[in-house]
């Protein structure tokens, strides 16, 4: 028989190749059905003008990914099975198809939860969005080489199983990197290699809480923990924040099972819990049998006075776990942080996290491991520290400049400021809305991956504004188009002649700004 098949003499793709690709289109489509027999070799090649070896090649290669089988005395012909049907579950028609039940309905799951504000699906010209680094900061070059280098020795290590607690060599830059930084000495063996801060919250959730235990949490809280500890059934106990962080004074008398905490830039206030509340906390920690749980997210990014130490670094009993990411630092699509527990949960942190996912993926923690060892994190971060820092100010600035005295908080470290909006302006979420209709990016405490549990102070009157992934002239018309914003609810002539006024200068500094807790 001859079959339907066209070689292109002068096509780049190789007479073999196409011979092949034509071959199985027909076999898929089913214009060569199952147990079909194939021209021999030798006629083939007669009839499409080419060598035999070209046709005996095609079909080897055919056989040998099973579209096509060759007996003696049969010759070669069409599989009866094709390498599809091995892919593609084939779908079974159901009996009961007519009557169909929604089968959510019959057996409802046991996980209840709500998402965090994590990814913002907002298209904005002027995004203050938080926690989200500079695009452009990213270390590509440096990162492409470590790659590149890292991949030539991997040898086994991309096949194989590792340590689910993490590459000791990151574990050792980690340890060498938060000892200076943070004031905490600890033994690799006590650091745990996680997918960011979210897992690691997960992690400690699933080595201490049970349905029903109660969760003692700053109010208001990073949406990412509060709805973690929701999902496990625990007991919320929300306890103030004012200037200089926790209210230590309200903490439960009982203690909890746990104590969540942002104590060096406190999410979403940015307020950083002074030495005193610090002292008193570990000591109530201690007194109850509390774990506190010390999230510090973005402590890289330090910009006036020296660091108080992490709670971790003051303590003495073993009763806080800390929490570190990059997701900050250099980027969140890496999804690298660490867990470091003290000495007697290291154990079973280690089994939590092998029975969670069996580790991380290899080639990226060894990339960062070199990133580290070898110096190029720090200055990664001096580099972009500096750009956050003029960021930072120009955005303090511009604030001072079009509202007058503003009070903020949280602008002596991180990567974004609460602005506390006093009463001549509008509510945070009608001020959201009004700058949104401007193309800026500015958010309420809900909308900003934050929970109020109710009480707070703060809800109401603070709006957050992320500045590092803006350049300094997005950060000045994005402050320029809410000023006018306002303006225009006050009075549309007046917004519309400021419009079309020249910007004003802007310096680089803020002498004088009123700070929240400062």
């Amino acid at each position: 028989m001859e079959i339907p098949i066209s070689l292109d003499l002068d096509s780049r793709q190789s007479l073999q190749a196409q011979l092949y690709e034509q071959i199985r289109k027909l076999i898929l489509g089913g214009r060569l059905k199952p147990g079909t027999p194939l021209p021999a070799s030798r006629v083939l090649a007669g009839q499409l003008g080419v060598s035999r070896n070209t046709v005996m090649l095609a079909y080897e290669r055919l056989s040998a990914e099973g579209y096509l089988q060759t007996r003696e005395a049969i010759g070669t012909y069409v599989s009866f099975e094709l390498p599809e049907d091995c892919l593609n579950a084939k779908r079974l028609a159901s009996a009961a198809e007519a009557c169909v039940q929604d089968f959510p309905t019959r057996r409802k799951i046991a996980f209840e939860g709500r998402p965090q504000a994590v990814v913002n699906h907002r298209h904005l010209a002027y995004d203050f969005w938080l926690g989200r680094p500079d695009p452009h900061s990213f270390p590509i070059k440096a990162w492409r080489r470590l790659i590149n280098r890292t991949l030539v020795t991997a040898g086994t290590r991309l096949t194989e199983y590792r340590d689910p607690a993490g590459l000791i060599d990151l574990r050792k830059a980690i340890a060498d990197h938060i000892g200076p930084a943070r004031g905490i000495n600890v033994d690799p063996d006590q650091i745990i290699i996680v997918a960011g801060c979210q897992e690691g919250l997960n992690l400690t959730a699933r080595l201490l809480l049970r349905e029903g235990m109660s969760v003692a949490i700053e109010n208001p809280a990073y949406q990412g923990a509060a709805y973690l500890y929701e999902s496990y059934r625990a007991r919320l106990m929300p306890v103030c924040v004012d200037e200089s962080g926790l209210c230590v004074e309200d903490l439960p008398e009982e203690g909890a099972a746990l104590l969540y905490v942002t104590p060096s830039h406190q999410y979403p206030m940015g307020f950083t819990l002074s030495l005193e509340r610090r002292l008193r906390l570990l000591d109530w920690a201690w007194r109850t049998g509390t774990y506190i749980v010390e999230d510090d997210y973005d402590s890289d990014f330090r910009y006036r006075g020296s660091p108080i130490p992490a709670l971790m670094g003051l303590d003495s009993h073993g009763c806080v776990i800390y929490l570190g990411t990059f997701s900050k630092s250099i980027g969140a699509g890496l999804r690298i942080g660490y867990l470091v527990v003290p000495k007697h949960l290291a154990g079973p942190a280690r089994t939590a996290k092998a029975l969670l996912d069996n580790g991380h993926p290899w080639l990226e923690q060894a990339v960062l491991a070199e990133f580290l060892a070898g110096g190029g994190y720090d200055n990664h971060l001096r580099r972009i520290r500096q750009s956050y820092a003029e960021r930072r100010d120009c955005l303090a600035d511009c604030l001072k400049r079009h509202f007058g005295e503003v009070v903020i908080s949280g602008a002596e470290c991180g990567m974004h400021i609460a602005w506390h909006l006093g009463e001549e302006l509008p509510r945070a979420a009608e001020l959201q809305a009004m700058a949104a209709e401007h193309g800026v990016g500015v958010y309420t405490l809900q909308s900003g991956a934050a929970c109020d549990f109710g009480g707070c102070a703060y809800s109401e009157r603070a709006i957050m504004l992320g500045f590092s992934s803006l350049n300094e002239r997005q950060v000045r018309t994005g402050i320029e188009r809410v000023a006018a914003a306002v303006d225009a609810a006050r009075s549309p002539s007046y917004a519309a002649a400021k419009l079309h006024s020249p910007p004003p200068s802007v310096s680089r500094s803020c002498p004088g700004l009123p700070l929240a807790g400062s």
